[in-house]
This record gives C-alpha cells, structure tokens and sequence, in this order.
C-alpha cells in the first residue's frame, strides 16, 4: 500500500512548533533551510505542495526574549503578531535560495463555516498553485481564538491542516511532529510502548492512548492529530504522521519506506 506514496501528487505538508524550534527556544533554522529545500524538489518534480506551518507564537517568544508563553489572549495575539512577520520573513529567505515562490494565507474558522469564504479561500489555494507558488497558511492567531488557551478553545493546526487538504482535495498530508508515530502509549514514559504502523479507524481505544500537548511552544497533542487522522479518514483521504526534526524524512515517506503512522481507510470488498 505505501508505495502508492510515490504517485501522490497534491500534498499537504503540516509542521509543527517543536519542529522549528529547539527546545531552549532558539529557531532552529536549519531544519527550517532543509524543509525549504524539500518541498521545493519536490515542487520541481511536478508534485504540488500546500505548506501548513505552526511557529507564530514560538518564534514571536524567541524575538521578544520571552521564557514562558503568555497567559493572556491579547498577549498571546501580540506575540503571535510579532512572530507571524518574523517566521514568514524567514521562510521566505530559505525558499528564494532554492529560486521559489511563496506565499501567507492566514485563515480562520469561517473558511468552512461560510460558503463564500471558502469558495474565496479554495479559489487563492488553486490559483496560487496553477503559478506555482507553495501557499504557506497558518491560522490567523490575531483575531481568532479558536487554537489560543482559551474557553473556547476548539481547534489546532493538526486541524486546519486536515481542512486544508479536504478543501484542496490533497492526495496526502503528512504530519510533522516531534515523534516518530502514534504509539500505543508514551514513548518517553513507557518503554513498552508500539508503534503502530498502520491505522484505519480511530477508535476509543486509540483516542484513550493519545497523550497532551508536550511542548510549552506548541498546542497539538496526539489526540489532535487522531481527529486530524479522523477528518482524513471520513474523506477517505491518507495521512502519514512522522517525526519531523529531520525534512528530508519527507522523501522517505513518499518513496513508501516504512516510516511513522500511516492512516488510510480499507476498501471494503463488494463482491
């Protein structure tokens, strides 16, 4: 089955904050050069690539010279603000050395919740990628609070990035984390703990083995990525989750080796 990974041709690359930060809050910068690198191969071979990057509030922390994530939203939203420009500023540096083009979408809830939004929002991703620009999307953490520690809080971008490859009809996403896989428990604290290769349903057993977010950068968890998984499946979309502190791991998944989690329905036989 993996080696269908190869023919895949619109993908949806989502990376997360422990993947572009070091964990004594420093970018790490050549991770954020090797990823630049990838994709654009890959945009050269013809395939078409969807960037979903975590990272505002992590490099708006490392900027402003801050230990700890703020509490409070407005201040959270100021730092987002900061580290938004900053990390765009960044990638766009990286992926001109490799002579290619990108381009910010910022986007928030109503892209599925109002029809004209999301006509507008899936009619930018397919132009921009008709020219072949690499649209890099992050939720727009200034005016929504959807992904911020709040009440309300609602979603992530393991989410947004299952909404972007359903309203671009992407043959992949593939997860970038700070893990190899989907475990059957903590890795970390239990070393007992499976790797699952594969997974074609997420089943309360397996939301009950997703642990919390780990990283005081980031806010996903593993049971985010399990509904992001879930949100694939019920398109019958694939996703692949792997660790991400090294991009070119990308190749590897896509020549079908047998790296991290694979999440795809199995057809049913008919006859």
């Amino acid at each position: 089955m993996r080696e269908s990974l190869q023919h895949k041709k619109r993908i949806v690359v989502k990376i997360g904050t422990s993947s572009l930060i070091y964990p004594n809050g420093n970018i790490n910068l050549s991770g954020i050069d090797e990823l630049a690198f990838v994709l654009t191969d890959l945009q050269n071979q013809g395939k078409e690539i969807i960037l979903v990057s975590s990272g505002a509030i992590g490099v708006g922390m490392n900027k402003l010279n801050l230990k700890e994530r703020p509490k409070e939203i407005p201040e959270q939203q100021a730092v987002a603000a900061v580290g938004q420009s900053e990390l765009m500023t960044i990638y766009n540096q990286r992926f001109q050395t490799y002579s290619q083009q990108t381009a910010q979408l910022l986007l928030t809830r109503d892209i599925i919740e109002f029809p004209q939004s999301r006509e507008n929002v899936c009619n930018t991703l397919e132009q921009l990628i008709a020219m072949g620009i690499i649209p890099i999307i992050n939720e727009n953490d200034t005016v929504a609070v959807d992904e911020l520690d709040h009440l309300t809080k609602f979603g992530d971008n393991d989410q947004l990035s299952a909404i972007v490859s359903q309203l671009t009809h992407a043959d992949l996403l593939i997860v970038l984390s700070d893990i190899d896989g989907f475990y059957s428990a903590n890795p970390v604290s239990d070393p007992s703990a499976i790797l699952y290769d594969e997974i074609n349903k997420i089943t309360p057993t397996l939301l009950s083995q997703a642990t919390g977010k780990g990283s005081p950068y980031g806010t996903g968890g593993m049971t985010s990525k399990l509904k992001a998984a879930q949100r694939i499946l019920s398109s019958q979309g694939q996703m692949i989750l792997a660790n991400g502190k090294h991009p070119k791991i990308i190749f590897d998944v896509l020549a079908g080796n047998q790296i991290g989690t694979y999440f795809f329905e199995i057809e049913e036989d008919n006859r």
